[in-house]
C-alpha cells in the first residue's frame, strides 16, 4: 500500500473515533462490498456485531462475509451459539478450518500440542486457516478492543494489518466491556452461555478457563501463561502495528 492510502486511512481512522460501531460497520460495507469479510470467535463483542450489521441488512441490504476460525476444539457452546446467530439473524456464518484435521495433526506430533506449544497449536489451527479465509478480500472487520491486552492498546478503528495484507476495521476499539453487555441487553442479543459461568473470554477449550472475580478476562486464556493472544492480531514482528496519523 503506497503512503498516501496509509495517510488517507489514518485520516478517515481518525475521523471514526467519534463514530458508533454501527456507523463504522456501515461504512466499512459501502465502501468494501464484496471484498469485506469478517471474523467472529462468538465472543459477546462479536455476537453484538453480528446483530449490527443484521440491522444495517435490514435497512439498507448491505451484506458481508462473515466466517468463524473453526479450531477442532471449539466449546459445542460455540458451536451451538453459531446456529442460533443463524437462524435469528438469517446470517450465515462459514466455518474455515486448517486442511489438517486435529486427528491428523495430535497423530503427526504424537499427540496434543496445545498444552507444550501453545504458539505453534495457534498457528496452525487459526493463523494458517485465516490466511486462506481472507484470501481475495481488500478488508476484515474484528471485534477486539482496545482495553483487552496491552497488544490491542495501540489498535485504530481503521488501519493496515501487514501480516494478511488487509484493510483491519476494529468497529470496537474504543468500546468498554460495559458498553457492549449494554447493547447486547438492550438489543436481546445471544451469547455463549458459557459467560454466565465465569467465563468472559473463551476461545478454544483446552486452554481456557473460568476467571474468578476480580481477575482480568483473559485471566483464563492460556492460564498460568503469560500469554495473552493466539497471534492474529499481532504484526509479523509480534507487535501491533498502527497507521501513522
Amino acid at each position: 500500500m503506497d503512503e498516501f492510502r496509509r495517510q488517507e486511512l489514518a485520516r478517515t481512522s481518525e475521523r471514526m473515533e467519534s463514530a458508533t460501531p454501527s456507523e463504522i460497520l456501515q461504512w466499512a460495507m459501502e465502501t468494501y462490498g464484496p471484498k469485506l469479510t469478517m471474523a467472529t470467535a462468538f465472543g459477546a463483542e462479536g455476537c453484538a456485531l453480528i446483530a449490527m450489521i443484521a440491522g444495517i441488512r435490514d435497512r439498507t441490504g448491505l451484506t458481508l462475509d462473515i466466517f468463524n476460525l473453526d479450531t477442532g476444539y471449539q466449546f459445542p457452546q460455540t458451536l451451538a451459539l453459531r446456529e442460533r446467530i443463524q437462524k435469528q439473524y438469517g446470517l450465515e456464518v462459514r466455518l474455515v478450518s486448517n486442511a489438517e484435521t486435529v486427528p491428523e495433526m495430535e497423530a503427526r506430533f504424537g499427540g496434543p500440542i496445545y498444552n507444550r506449544d501453545s504458539n505453534e497449536c495457534c498457528r496452525l489451527r487459526k493463523v494458517v486457516p485465516l490466511n486462506d479465509a481472507v484470501r481475495g478480500f481488500e478488508a476484515w472487520i474484528t471485534a477486539i478492543r482496545r482495553d483487552q491486552t496491552p497488544e490491542r492498546a495501540a489498535q485504530p478503528i481503521i488501519g493496515m494489518d501487514a501480516k494478511f495484507d488487509l484493510v483491519k476495521i476494529n468497529p470496537l476499539a474504543n468500546w468498554s466491556k460495559a458498553q457492549v453487555w449494554a447493547y447486547i441487553r438492550e438489543n436481546n442479543v445471544p451469547t455463549n452461555p458459557l459467560h454466565d459461568q465465569g467465563f468472559p473470554s473463551i476461545g478454544c477449550w483446552p486452554c481456557t478457563r473460568p476467571v474468578k472475580e476480580g481477575d482480568d478476562d483473559r485471566a483464563g486464556r492460556w492460564a498460568g501463561t503469560d500469554k495473552r493472544e493466539c497471534g492474529l492480531h499481532l504484526s509479523p514482528a509480534g507487535q501491533v502495528t498502527r497507521v501513522a496519523s
